[in-house]
């Protein structure tokens, strides 16, 4: 499980270092797919290979469909980490997530996301006010 809020830098290469806790899953290598509001999304690959079979049930006579699967699979980078735990993200996801120098890894669960750091910020500044004022059911069924 991928947990917390973490800081680390994109190097000159586009090389970013995994948080140390997050390496162990990751091991058997990660796929890097564009997520919501520009955000990068990290799964292990073998979680986003499940993931991929159950979209690929789906009915493709659905335009809407077809649109995200085509937008997520062409824009999927599969990588294993070096040695020394280090990822290089791609150009075209560095580009659709704005990531310069300064980024923040998030963890999501069974995933986690990479932000750029000022547009995390923003994002989290607008959020903790209705986080802290749930008084319905969020997820339905579950919270």
């Amino acid at each position: 499980m991928f947990l917390g809020t973490h800081a680390p830098r994109l190097d000159e290469k586009g090389r970013l270092v995994l948080p140390a806790k997050f390496r162990d899953g990751l091991a058997g290598g990660l796929v890097m797919v564009k997520g919501q509001e520009h955000s990068i999304v990290v799964w292990p690959a073998a979680e986003f290979e499940a993931y991929a079979a159950r979209l690929n049930e789906a009915s493709r006579s659905d335009a809407r469909v077809r649109a995200h699967l085509r937008v997520l699979f062409s824009g999927a980078f599969d990588e294993i980490p070096d040695k020394q735990g280090r990822v290089t993200v791609p150009p075209a996801l560095r580009a659709y997530a704005g990531l310069d120098r300064e980024v923040v890894v998030v963890g999501n669960g069974s995933t986690f996301e990479i932000w750029d750091a000022q547009s995390w910020e923003s994002y989290l500044a607008g959020q903790e006010d209705a986080y802290a004022d749930i008084s319905e059911e969020v997820v339905p069924g579950i919270l």
